[in-house]
């Protein structure tokens, strides 16, 4: 026997090796014993182990963040350009374009930094808990805060927090498909290991954290968390990140796009003025500060608040957001798939009756479902609940032997039990496979043989049961031999048909008035359920979805994946499917092109959390399922989704305004100043006022996040399209340059010099660029108001910028007052401006249905 040294809990202790060690000098190892660590040693190993996490997602400290935006690229070459400045004795072009570089950093890192902290704050409300004997008492602690010694308590639907000894283990199976590959269930005990299996990878006798327990219960001691873990060392397999959504990829072509532009422009400024023989370092800073001005430095940041907001609000709706980019794909989802139960239906789960296969009322059958049910420590269900709430059972006279858990590709549970001088296998589950492993039937105390005839019979009892709403299980039982000590799959047959057991699950108050909601919002609804086809078409009735399409598991079976891939738009409701069915659905689904959402909190529903855009579960689920999800809901209530999918969508709307905004006055105004370069006997602009004037722009900006949003844009599904901002940017961008060139005529018409040039261009220019957001924010600009914080943040930036040419820093900036008329004539070209952008946004809207 190998025995652990003493050497204390800091040392790394090896999986093999703990296998072979007794648990006694394993607890000395590990300072513990079996009543756990105390609260004191716990806190001092969680110092000393670190997190219980492996991968290193720790948030960016603030200042971090800050010295990664000065390292961009733009930033370096302004902030080169300030030092040339000051070298060449230009001190106030220095001051000035340090602060403006500044202040936009520092806006910029302050907002991303508060909105990553909420949403930090929202997912440590849903964060994973692990049951722990601390100073002998049984408590949740997070996962994260598990330390080797803490002696963890298991049951099925729990994650395996960190890599454990089994201390004690009873009808344990787990899966630990993450690690070995392999799908089924591996079964686990406490027994030491015989010494040829000493350098097994995978012991029977530990446990590994990223397993999930299938069924039973364990007590295990952590020997090794976080890094140290066996699943440290694939952990770049965890690390990399998940496919770009089509949210993620337009943001990105979005930015391309402008950086091509923005290389074009600075090129062309760069050759027209050198052939013009301008000053170089002028020519330089100018085309530099047009390059900033037409870079979406502010985009990271918008999309960043706006998603955080949207989390927030969604907070208040008792949605937890795990993954923001979950938010967009949420207001694109147009198909939800859900599971029946809780969901549809009330999940307070009624025992009805109990009959034979002919339909007689069976006390047998329900005597036998409660010896089942009352001695079973696998996957407890709602079922056997009410099977044991259905009258008096004397378990006291029978003795557990063994257990063949439940999973959902067998759909059944079997106990081998001994009493009254006999040993029984009791096999409770599917309908359908108990009468197929059964070649007997009791009835009126007899046993008859499953003929042709008894199957018709049967199959009668079990539809009309269904038809009536009822949700149906069997009964079967054989008898074995005195000394049979273990159960197996083997053994789940030859049974002898006791009966069927009929419970009610009434449709949910609200579901169908939420089932209207959610088709009202472009969202067809789809059920996937382990219910029988009768008992789904009843319930179908009970809320209003008449007309249904049904594929049952065994269709499905039988259907290629083209197959299935030509009848998923059609199905309304897929019944008797297994875990992997549900997969092969959603996937289905997808290739026809829809953002699917699916809706789970069992073990099974795991695979298809994963399989979906957008996975949603409760925060009373199992461990897998929330951990699997993208969104936890507070409320399992289809009404509480559709709140959520509207809040969806208003982030998307909301994000969408920032690409519009950016793409049509801004980039005109660009264009524009581009253009002057060719015919001016000046620059359109000083480089520190562009500086300035984007500066002032993007203070305007941000408080787009909050803004309201137009109902006909949360009325159906929205899907990232850069098409709509392409065509946005080159129908207003043109526009507003003719609007930018008839302002030139106009100054030149008012005889302006080139500081008023500069001063009345200046104010012109940001008043367009900032205002056009009241015009294409909504369909219906003077019905849908703004939020009160756009308003104070647009008029207060164009406030500035009329009161600069005034103030006492107008020298250092190059601007002079600007004359009353000319002042007059600038507003009616921006009132005339706004008018034309109205119209020509209008006629886009329409175009691409976005009001």
């Amino acid at each position: 026997m190998r025995h652990v040294p003493t050497e204390g809990p800091e040392r790394e202790l090896v999986g093999a090796e703990v296998a072979q060690t007794t648990l006694p000098d394993l607890f000395s190892a590990l300072h513990s014993d079996k009543n756990g660590l105390s609260s004191s040693a716990a806190a001092a190993a969680l110092i000393a182990a670190g997190s219980n996490q492996i991968e290193t997602a720790d948030r960016k400290h603030i200042f971090a963040a800050f010295l990664a935006r000065l390292r961009n690229p733009l930033v370096l070459v302004l902030l080169g350009a300030a030092g040339v400045s000051a070298a060449t004795g230009d001190i106030a072009s220095f001051i000035i374009i340090t602060t403006i570089i500044l202040v936009s950093v520092v806006l910029d890192v302050v907002q991303e930094h508060r909105a990553e902290g909420a949403a930090a704050r929202l997912r440590d409300q849903v964060s994973l808990s692990t049951k722990v004997l601390r100073d002998g008492q049984a408590i949740s602690v997070p996962a994260a805060e598990i330390v080797p010694g803490d002696i963890v308590l298991l049951c099925a639907g729990d994650l395996v927090p960190a890599d454990a000894r089994l201390i004690e283990a009873r009808d344990l199976y787990v899966n630990e498909a993450l690690l070995t590959g392999e799908p089924y269930p591996a079964e686990k005990n406490a027994i030491l290991p015989a010494a040829s299996r000493d350098e097994s990878a995978f012991p029977g006798n530990l446990i590994f954290m990223g397993s999930s327990v299938v069924s039973g219960t364990a007590k295990a001691v952590v020997f090794a968390t976080g890094r140290k873990a066996q699943l440290g060392s694939i952990a770049h397999a965890l690390q990399k990140e998940p496919p770009p959504t089509a949210f993620a990829i337009g943001i990105r072509d979005f930015g391309l796009m402008i950086v091509r532009l923005t290389s074009l422009l600075l090129l062309f400024v760069l050759f027209a003025n050198l052939l013009f023989h301008r000053p170089l370092l002028d020519s330089f800073l100018f085309a530099l500060a047009l390059a900033v001005g037409l870079t979406p430095e502010l985009l990271p940041m918008v999309v960043s608040v706006t998603l955080a907001h949207g989390a927030i609000r969604l907070s208040r709706k008792q949605v937890i957001v795990k993954r923001l980019s979950a938010i967009h794909d949420l207001g694109s989802m147009d198909v939800l798939c859900s599971d029946k139960t809780g969901t549809l239906t009330e999940a307070h789960i009624k025992f009805v009756r109990a009959v034979d296969l002919a339909g007689n009322e069976s006390p047998t059958a329900l005597w036998k479902a409660q010896l089942n049910a009352g001695f079973e420590t696998g996957l407890k269900s709602p079922l056997d609940e009410a099977i044991l709430a259905a009258g008096p059972c004397d378990l006291a006279s029978w003795r557990k032997i063994d257990e063949v858990p439940f999973d959902f590709e067998r759909r059944r549970v079997s106990i081998l039990l001994e009493g009254e001088s006999k040993r029984l296998l009791i096999v409770k589950g599917a309908p359908e496979d108990i009468l197929r492993l059964a070649s007997r039937f009791e009835e009126g105390g007899s046993a008859k043989p499953v003929d042709e005839l008894a199957r018709q019979t049967a199959e009668a009892t079990f539809n009309a049961l269904g038809a009536e709403g009822h949700r149906v299980l069997g009964v079967g039982w054989r008898e074995v031999e005195p000394d049979r000590e273990h159960a197996g799959l083997t053994d789940e047959s030859d049974l002898t048909f006791c009966g069927f057991l009929a419970f009610l699950d009434p449709p949910k108050e609200g579901a169908r008035e939420a089932l209207a909601e959610l088709a009202g919002l472009g969202i067809a609804v789809k059920v996937i359920s382990g219910d029988n086809e009768h008992v789904t078409r009843h319930v179908c009735r009970d809320l209003g979805l008449d007309n249904v399409v049904v594929l049952t598991g065994a269709d499905i079976a039988t259907l290629t994946d083209e197959a299935l891939l030509a009848r998923v738009d059609a199905t309304s409701f897929f019944c008797r499917v297994t875990p992997s069915q549900k997969s092969r659905v959603i996937a289905a689904l997808r290739r026809k092109g829809h953002v699917v959402g699916y809706i789970g909190d069992g073990i099974n529903d795991a695979p298809p959390l994963h399989a979906a855009n957008i996975g949603f579960s409760v925060d009373t689920a199992v461990d897998v399922a929330k951990e699997a999800a993208c969104m936890i809901l507070l409320r399992k209530d289809l009404s509480v989704l559709a709140e959520a999918v509207r809040e969806g969508r208003r982030t998307f709307a909301n994000i969408l305004k920032y690409m519009m905004m950016g793409t049509s006055s801004n980039l005109g105004n660009m264009f524009s100043m581009a253009g002057g370069v060719l015919f001016l006997p000046f620059l359109p602009m000083l480089p520190i006022q562009i500086l300035l004037n984007n500066l002032l722009y993007d203070l305007s900006e941000t408080a787009i996040p909050m803004d309201r949003v137009d109902h006909a844009m949360i009325a159906r599904p929205r899907h990232w399209d850069l098409a709509i901002v392409r065509h946005f940017m080159f129908v207003l961008g043109p526009l507003s340059s003719i609007f930018d060139f008839l302002t030139f005529g106009l100054l030149r018409v008012f005889g302006a010099g080139e500081a008023l040039f500069h001063t009345a261009w200046f104010v012109e220019s940001l008043a367009t660029q900032v205002l056009v957001i009241f015009i294409i924010r909504t369909a219906r600009p003077f019905r849908n108001r703004p939020h009160p914080l756009l308003i104070a943040s647009s008029l207060s930036a164009v406030c500035i910028a009329l009161a600069l040419p005034y103030s006492p820093v107008a020298s250092w900036l190059g601007f002079v007052p600007i004359p009353a008329t000319l002042l007059a004539a600038l507003a009616l070209v921006v009132i005339v401006y706004l008018l034309a952008v109205y119209l020509a946004k209008s006629w886009v809207f329409a175009r691409h249905q976005l009001g």
